[in-house]
């Protein structure tokens, strides 16, 4: 059994994380820390968890657990381990965006590996510590990768894509809460999102040339799931595309090729990550569909500590759908 640490546990990352480790058979929660909560039940901030632990928020962090999961606000993760070393031998897997860019992989002699599995899973089996991808992130460029692989993202690239609330945390927002958000949708930070940089990195990290990324996110009514729809030129047929794609992700267990059109509720609550493709004239349309607290942060968290510790990938993660 291996000791984690959750720093920020009260928010929606963090108690997803909860959720699964309480039910990981390799791992047990040492401290889930929190400032606002110190004290309080776990299940004071999330309520499914009565009778699933009697565990309590700390006030205080155990700086040698195995592994510490920072579920901080983007920009809060370097300072934190600024004033809270923990030990030379303690993991880190950090669900911010302060290290995923490769000028900020270096902190304190570690460096923090880029955790897409399905892209650098030799590298995390063997890191130190984690930057864990963001949600938007991690549908595009499942989306996107094996076609940057072969050389074939040579033309603008388009995306639309749109997460639920839970995307925006747990704090309320004039875009957030549930007058505002029921029954509508709204674009917000048209081609500037702070996941581009991430993206961009990793479709180039096979040396090709890559098109100009035009991405235009959306707020959906819904509290969960991201649907991304990205389309570019491709002079193959849709057949080259399915066996470039199939070929990709042959070895990878949560990302997986459907047939037919994919929608939300088949991933929700999951750590998967369905794509569909189609073609249309000189297009190609690649549809993917993720959870965005699990594959886009907590499971997608658990998934790359499980490479690190040689434990299956799937342990911990084999979650089902509510599609009814």
């Amino acid at each position: 059994m291996i000791k984690t640490g959750i720093i920020g546990g009260s928010g929606y990352t963090g108690g997803e994380l909860i959720r699964i480790l309480l039910n990981h058979p390799h791992a047990e929660i040492d401290f889930v820390y929190s400032t606002t909560r110190a004290g309080k039940p776990i299940s004071s901030a999330h309520p499914d968890l009565l009778g699933m632990t009697d565990l309590l928020f700390s006030g205080e962090i155990n700086p040698n657990v195995d592994v510490v999961f920072l579920c901080l606000g983007h920009g809060n993760s370097t300072t934190f381990l600024t004033e809270n070393p923990f030990s030379a031998s303690t993991k880190i897997i950090d669900l911010s965006n302060d290290f995923r860019l490769q000028a900020d992989s270096m902190f304190n002699g570690k460096r923090f590996i880029y955790g897409l599995p399905e892209l650098n899973k030799s590298a995390i089996q063997s890191a130190e510590a984690i930057a864990n991808p963001g949600c938007f992130a991690t549908a595009i460029q499942l989306a996107l990768l094996p076609l940057a692989k072969a050389n074939l993202l040579n033309h603008e690239i388009h995306v639309n894509a749109v997460t639920g609330s839970t995307g925006a945390g747990v704090g309320l927002s004039a875009t957030s809460h549930f007058s505002w958000r029921n029954n509508n949708v709204s674009w917000y930070k048209p081609f500037t999102h702070q996941h581009l940089g991430e993206i961009g990195e990793s479709l180039k990290s096979f040396g090709n040339a890559v098109g100009k990324l035009m991405f235009l996110p959306n707020r959906g009514n819904f509290t969960r799931g991201i649907l991304a729809t990205a389309y570019t030129q491709f002079e193959g047929s849709l057949e080259d595309a399915k066996k470039l794609y199939a070929a990709f992700y042959q070895d990878t267990v949560f990302t997986h090729l459907s047939e037919e059109e994919i929608n939300l509720k088949q991933v929700v609550n999951t750590n998967q990550c369905h794509i569909h493709l189609h073609k249309h004239d000189d297009l190609l349309l690649v549809t993917s569909a993720i959870d965005n607290l699990l594959k886009g942060a907590s499971g997608q968290a658990v998934q790359n500590m499980n490479l690190m510790y040689g434990f299956p990938e799937t342990e911990g993660l084999l979650l089902k759908a509510g599609v009814f």
